[in-house]
């Protein structure tokens, strides 16, 4: 059976064995987008919301999040993470802030899905903090922007 289907021999969905492959230094890097009111990313940047500073929290909830993949992602590795970082940068046009995490480690298999949810969760935590303000606010763009390492080799966004 093809290791693609992921599946045993009843048709149950089941983990890749990785136990064959070599460990090698895998990253990925990941982006994701919170558009909101004007009114919303100046309370922000100037340090005025209610709940403290959001953008700590939202990179810390990203960092952990990508630690705890393999709890929220079913079948997915647990992996020992060498390295992940954050990163949250506002912008005025369109007004958002944008996130972009990475993920490293040294490894038999990749960590996309690591970037791909500190991402994700940051900009939700982002979110979560901020509805009271501004319940118009819209996540976009998560995406993969790059991996490095292992067989398939190095991907990237064009």
């Amino acid at each position: 059976m093809s290791e693609l289907t992921h599946l045993d021999e009843k048709g149950a969905a089941r983990m890749v064995d990785v136990s064959d492959k070599p460990d090698t230094v895998r990253e990925a890097r990941a982006e994701a987008s919170i558009r909101m009111a004007p009114e919303t990313l100046a309370m922000i940047v100037d340090g005025q919301h209610p709940k403290g500073d959001v953008l700590a929290v939202a990179r810390i909830a990203g960092i952990m999040a990508a630690k705890k993949t393999h709890d929220l992602i079913p079948l997915c590795h647990a992996l020992n993470l060498s390295s992940v970082t954050v990163e949250l940068t506002p912008r005025h046009d369109p007004v958002s802030v944008h996130i972009e995490a990475r993920c490293k480690l040294s490894g038999q298999t990749g960590v996309e899905m690591e970037a791909l949810t500190a991402a994700s969760i940051a900009a939700l935590t982002l979110y979560d903090m901020c509805k009271a303000v501004d319940r118009g606010m819209t996540i976009d763009q998560v995406r993969l922007l790059e991996k490095k390492g292992g067989r398939s080799g190095h991907w990237q966004v064009s």
